[in-house]
Formats: structure tokens, sequence, C-alpha cells
């Protein structure tokens, strides 16, 4: 598997390096105030304290369009695929930590399923910021090879990821709604699907460890 980096063109696909704001406030407080598990990660959808920080007013007004949107993060220590999720709207993530970032394009999904081998692998840097298109595939970053977790800001259309609507079937697509606006397609080897997600990728369920990258293309961890 090759290990591409957002600054590539390959990322075009998927999303473009989210440039012109400041992002110091937003990365001293995921550092400073945002705890980073070992063992397993953990979402928080919406966080107080981050969106209150003027860049986060910015990223709303200018990013999203005005539209009103929530900031909340994502951290821990993460090495497996495990699902592959969308959403209506894009998604802006900003790194505090190396991280990669595993990406595939919805219009591979067929009869709501995905074969792994769509996926592709891009690295991340610290103190960068991204946005994923609406048509982007994604799910937990993971962490950059030789480093031990990762500390991530999600900024989202508001009430993505909340208490998922109660309503009747309708459509195929009804049946991988897992959360409000969170659209998710499980790997039978994942927790997720242990839980009653829906299983909608095959192939492998893809493990960033030392070794899956070719090694002439692997981009060794840069911040500390």
């Amino acid at each position: 598997m090759k290990l591409n980096r957002v600054a590539d063109e390959t990322f075009a696909r998927y999303g473009f390096l989210l440039e012109g704001y400041d992002l110091s406030e937003i990365l001293s407080v995921l550092r400073k105030d945002t705890a980073m598990p070992k063992d397993g990660i953990v979402y928080v959808p919406s966080d107080a304290k981050l969106e209150s920080l003027g860049v986060s007013v910015q990223i709303g007004n200018i990013a999203f369009g005005g539209m009103p949107i929530q900031v909340g993060y994502t951290a821990g220590s993460n090495d497996t695929l495990n699902c592959l999720e969308y959403h209506r709207g894009s998604e802006i993530c900003i790194a505090a930590d190396d991280v990669i970032l595993l990406l595939a394009p919805i219009q591979k999904v067929r009869s709501r399923h995905i074969d792994t081998s769509n996926v592709d692998a891009f690295l991340m840097p610290a103190e960068t910021a991204v946005l994923l298109y609406e048509t982007t595939l994604h799910y937990a970053p993971c962490n950059a090879i030789g480093g031990d977790g990762y500390r991530v800001a999600v900024a989202l259309p508001y009430g993505t990821n909340m208490d998922k609507p109660v309503f009747e079937l309708g459509t195929d697509e009804d049946k991988i709604l897992r959360l409000k606006n969170k659209w998710l397609l499980a790997h039978p080897d994942s927790p997720e699907a242990k839980q009653g997600a829906y299983v909608g990728l095959s192939g492998d369920n893809i493990k960033v460890l030392p070794g899956l990258f070719d090694a002439n293309k692997v981009i060794a961890s840069q911040h500390s």
C-alpha cells in the first residue's frame, strides 16, 4: 500500500488543505486540555471550549459559508480501519499530531458495500487542517508510523453524530444510518459490527502498522 500526503495531487479527489487560518489557539486547546487515551479512542461531537475560539467562528462563517456547525475532537490511539462513514456536508479536521487518514470515494460503493482495496492512505502532518468532501468515506484517524496517539479537532454541520432520528425505513440507505447525519459501513471484524452496525466492508480490515506501506514510500513522523 502506498502512503500519500494530503499535499499530494492524489488528495484532490477527497478534499483539500485548508489554509489561511491561524490554528494556534485550537492546537493549544487540543494539546493542553484534551486527554489522549493510550488504549482506544474518544470522540466528542461538540466541545464548548473549542467552539468558543475565534478560529472556530471563522471556520463556520467562511469554510461552511455561515452554516451552523459544531466543533469537537477525536483523540486516542488507533491502528485499524474498522468502518467507513459519510455525512451530508463537508468535514474539517485539524491535527495536533501526525495522523494517517484512510479514505475511499463514495462512488465505489455498490448496494451499500465497498471493498477495502479502494481505500487510500494519507499522512496528515501535525498543525495542518484539511476539508474532506461530502463524497469522501472516512472514519477515525490512525496513528502515524512511529506515533503513539493523536488529537484531532473535527468541525461538522451542527447535529452530526448526535442521536439517530426515529423513522420508518424506506430505502436501502436508511439501513446504514447509524446516528444523525452519519451513514456507516462496518467491517465484519469490527467492534461496531458486533454492536449491530451494518456490515458493508469486505476485504482486509486494514491495520496501519510497520510493514503496511511500501518501504521506499513510508513517511516518518515529523513532529513530537
